[in-house]
């Protein structure tokens, strides 16, 4: 296995004057560019008494300068941590508190809101977008910082070339990223990444998605802070000479389309929601139409319709697509159903930050129909059940992937790892090729009325195929299942649904609904909800909040 610190060496070595890096509508960098700014750091970082293993935080929005901080921290041997801007004030302190952070890189607008004084243990706060210094308890970093530039110069007094891009390769079982987890279980943990997990995912990557090449875009569109963001969306076209834009702004659907017009991405990693509003709002309305049902009916218009669809809804991506990952949470059925009908590109990862976070993938070439793939090299898993084709089993994991533990939580550690398996919490089945098939999470499983086993997610994912609903959540509330529904609101009121009408209509969807449940899974109420769940950045929805 390849060393990440190596495979990055080598890229900037080999795309020396490749584009690497662009802000949208912003700067840009080559692969030139990036080494030169890793050196200054590597500078910055040697003079101010940065040592291998110490901690170093980074809080902002994706952004070509975060990506050159990360880099510049993980080839120098230090442990980056990379925190959510999306988090609050007090949880942005108490990572950088409970990391041990000796240097926070942050967002001008995120400082702000900051206390330093909060913050003791760090001797050196920076300006994340230009790497200014915003304050500092160390005369060492002052001294580093004022005269970066000279010692820059005295570092390398004829000129700054690929041959000086030389990086560390700490041992493989070092730790390499603390990742804290934004999961829907309200509890946020360090988990300790090794330089083995993060090399074995990009070893992985380089390996299977050949169909990339030097000079291909992507655009990041999920959360560096987060390991799927950070290991596909970023590390892993690196490292291969790819070119990677940034949506620096919040990803707005007008955003996003400008960008995939622009950028015609070769491969798109995104999570189900994207793909899912354009199919439900552009697609299925459209096919909805009487004139429309009755042209579908007749088979060579059929094939004709269904091809100008999907060469419409390729353009929508830019028009380069070659695959689209989906990952983060199931695809919504019904999309799925559609996708596979037009024989559009994508397919369906799965993961979770403490495997770095890959667990399963296979190609849209041959991926199964509601299967998240395949266990990918370097691991292996089993399923906690006498019948795991049939009867849903916890999946567990080991290999090169997997986690070294959590950070300064033995007890968390001891509960996730047994033995040199990772128990991941989640129900799968899998079938006799070896697709995995994910229920639900093990926490959320309900305990019906005779002991029967009851997966909210699947009661959901039926639910959300239903007319007029944006998104559910199913829980139980004095023994009886009970339905959060988020309404389309937008839908609804085209059709000229309100207020009482909306809970009636809410009301003959979960009727409808009952009528394919079993009795011990039935609906017996619903709530509705105005506003749409409140999630995590990867949008999984925060369900401790509505328990």
């Amino acid at each position: 296995m390849q060393h990440i610190n190596k495979i990055l060496e080598k890229s900037i070595r080999e795309h020396w004057e490749e584009l690497a890096l662009t802000d949208f509508n912003g700067i840009s960098l080559q692969y030139r560019d990036i080494a030169r700014k890793v050196a200054k750091l590597h500078l910055l970082f040697e003079q101010a008494g940065i040592k291998e293993g110490d901690k170093i935080a980074l809080c902002g929005r994706n952004s070509t300068q975060w990506s050159v901080a990360f880099i510049g921290a993980l080839t120098y041997g230090a442990v980056p941590v990379p925190i959510l801007h999306e988090f609050k004030a007090e949880t942005i302190q108490h990572i950088v508190n409970h990391s041990d952070a000796g240097i926070l890189f942050v967002d001008d607008t995120i400082w702000e809101t900051l206390s330093a004084e909060e913050m003791p243990a760090v001797n050196g706060f920076f300006n994340i977008s230009e790497f200014n210094l915003l304050l500092s308890r160390s005369e060492k970093i002052d001294y580093a910082r004022a005269n970066l530039n000279a010692l820059f110069g005295n570092r390398y007094p004829e000129r700054f070339t690929r041959e000086d891009v030389v990086y560390k390769a700490p041992d493989m079982e070092n730790l390499a990223i603390i990742n804290y987890t934004s999961g829907s279980t309200g509890f946020s943990k360090g988990v300790m990444i090794p330089y083995r997990a993060i090399s074995s995912n990009i070893e992985f990557a380089l390996t299977k998605l050949t169909f990339l090449g030097p000079g291909d875009n992507l655009i990041c569109m999920l959360p560096l802070a987060h390991m799927y963001g950070l290991a596909i969306e970023m590390l892993h076209p690196l490292s291969r000479g790819c070119h990677v834009y940034f949506l620096t702004r919040v990803p707005s659907p007008k955003i996003i389309m400008e960008a995939f017009a622009k950028a015609k991405p070769r491969l798109i990693i995104a999570v189900p929601l994207i793909l899912e509003k354009i199919i439900k709002t552009k697609i299925f309305p459209l096919l909805d139409k009487p004139y429309m049902k009755l042209l579908m009916t007749m088979p060579f218009v059929n094939d004709h319709l269904l091809n100008k669809i999907k060469a419409k809804l390729e353009e929508t991506f830019g028009g380069q697509l070659y695959e689209m990952i989906i990952g983060g949470a199931a695809l919504n059925a019904d999309v799925e159903r559609f996708l596979r009908r037009i024989n559009f590109p994508y397919t369906v990862g799965y993961g979770m930050t403490e495997c770095a976070p890959l667990i399963s993938y296979a190609g849209h070439e041959i991926n199964h129909p509601g299967s998240c793939g395949q266990i990918v090299d370097g691991m292996e898993m089993k399923v906690l059940s006498d019948d795991p084709q049939h009867q849903a089993g916890e999946l567990i994991v080991r290999g090169n992937n997997v986690m070294l533990g959590y950070y300064k939580n033995p007890e968390a550690t001891a509960d996730a790892l047994r033995d040199g398996w990772l128990y991941t919490g989640d129900l799968c089945n899998v079938d006799e090729d070896g697709f995995i098939y994910i229920r639900g999470r093990n926490k959320n499983m309900i305990l019906g009325p005779s002991g029967q086993n009851i997966y909210p997610e699947e009661i959901e994912q039926k639910l959300n195929n239903m007319p007029y609903i944006n998104e559910s959540l199913v829980v139980e509330r004095e023994h009886k299942l009970v339905a959060l529904i988020n309404p389309d609101f937008d839908n609804l009121a085209a059709q000229g649904i309100e207020g009482n009408d909306v809970v009636k209509q809410m009301r003959e969807n979960i009727a409808l609904l009952n009528k394919e449940l079993p009795g011990y899974s039935q609906i017996a109420d619903l709530e509705i909800f105005e506003e749409e769940f409140e999630k995590t950045p990867k949008r999984s929805i925060r369900r401790y909040l509505y328990q």
